[in-house]
């Protein structure tokens, strides 16, 4: 049994793309079993293959454990991709970008938390936020509409954002601005009463974890946290689901609501008779409509009063996964 250690760069399953923790070694012909450094316990191509495996010092010497399963382990700079690479690495130059992930946030400081307006945009202008902004067409969108809006949008997968990032600079929209980072921490980067409106388009209805649902009541205290005192939330949604959800969650808090309908461009209300946002429309929501689904839309505002009750009624699940865009196998109700 031949076993080389590398100093090479962290390697990831191709199966599932988790970062392997363990160093990378070469094995060649044989295999090792716990503690017996001559033992053929299998056997492998006549040709090295590069793997990782855990391994640590034990009394009977070199002690390995290995489980191949076919699983092809790969560099990642193989399994991003070269296009993913260099998005990534133009997102770092962009001054309109700020990147703040899990792994960052607790160690470099935010300091335009509360003073987005003067650090950033320069303006008084009212903030909205489009949470989930995908590769931010809407949030491009919205601000070529309203030159005189701050518009911020957040998302966690930064080489969709870079169009969104990259079409802003393109048309010099100085009223831009893309955060990336996790939404479940987005409290962290704005502080009271800094954003008056959010937009939530076509989000995951998360049928099953109601607590990553982002029209959720966990969710809404998250939002009271920096949106203003019945600052506006928009949901635009291909989910019945998510729909039904939010609407049922609004009414049992008597949350204030301006426009509810479960037809955005075949039942248009009045209020939005004419209105540019209905010029607006994602790639997905491209795709929805032309598969011949609903578009849905609530508009509602959320008060600093009282403490939210989540709705005590069963709703049927989608028969389809909008975020996935997959079938499903149709189940009866949750919550």
């Amino acid at each position: 049994m031949h076993v080389h250690a590398h100093d090479s760069p962290p390697f990831l399953d191709k199966n599932d793309g988790r970062r392997m923790a363990f160093p990378p070694i070469i094995i060649r012909n044989t295999c090792m079993t716990s503690g017996n450094t001559g033992s053929m316990a299998g056997s492998l191509p006549a040709h090295s293959r590069k793997i990782t495996a855990p391994a640590c010092l034990g009394k009977q010497g070199f002690f390995v454990t290995l489980q191949l399963k076919n699983r092809i382990l790969a560099p990642q700079n193989r399994i991003m991709g070269k296009g993913k690479l260099a998005k990534f690495a133009e997102m770092k130059e962009m001054s309109n970008v700020f990147e703040y992930p899990f792994s960052v946030v607790d160690n470099v400081p935010f300091t335009m938390k509360g003073h987005w307006r003067d650090e950033y945009f320069h303006n008084d202008n009212p903030i909205v936020l489009e949470l989930g902004c995908g590769k931010g067409e809407y949030t491009v969108g919205l601000a070529r509409l309203y030159p005189d809006v701050n518009f911020i949008g957040v998302d966690i997968k930064g080489a969709r954002m870079w169009t969104g990032a990259k079409l802003a600079q393109e048309q010099q929209l100085p009223n831009v601005a893309f955060l990336r980072t996790s939404i479940e921490i987005i409290d962290r980067f704005f502080d009271r009463d800094e954003v008056q409106e959010i937009w939530l388009t076509f989000s995951d209805p998360q049928m099953k974890n109601v607590h990553k649902r982002l029209t959720s009541t966990f969710f809404m205290e998250r939002y009271r946290r920096f949106l203003v005192d019945g600052g506006l939330i928009h949901l635009k949604t291909d989910s019945n689901f998510l729909f039904t959800y939010t609407r049922l969650m609004v009414e049992r808090n008597g949350l204030p609501t301006d426009v509810c309908t479960d037809d955005l461009y075949h039942a248009t209300p009045e209020g939005l008779m004419g209105s540019p946002l209905l010029t607006i429309q994602t790639y997905y929501e491209s795709m929805w409509i032309e598969r011949g689904l609903n578009i849905r839309y609530l508009r509602f505002h959320l008060p600093q009063a009282d403490t939210l009750a989540e709705p005590d009624v069963e709703i049927p699940l989608d028969e389809y996964r909008s975020y996935h865009r997959t079938k499903r196998s149709s189940k009866t109700t949750a919550r």
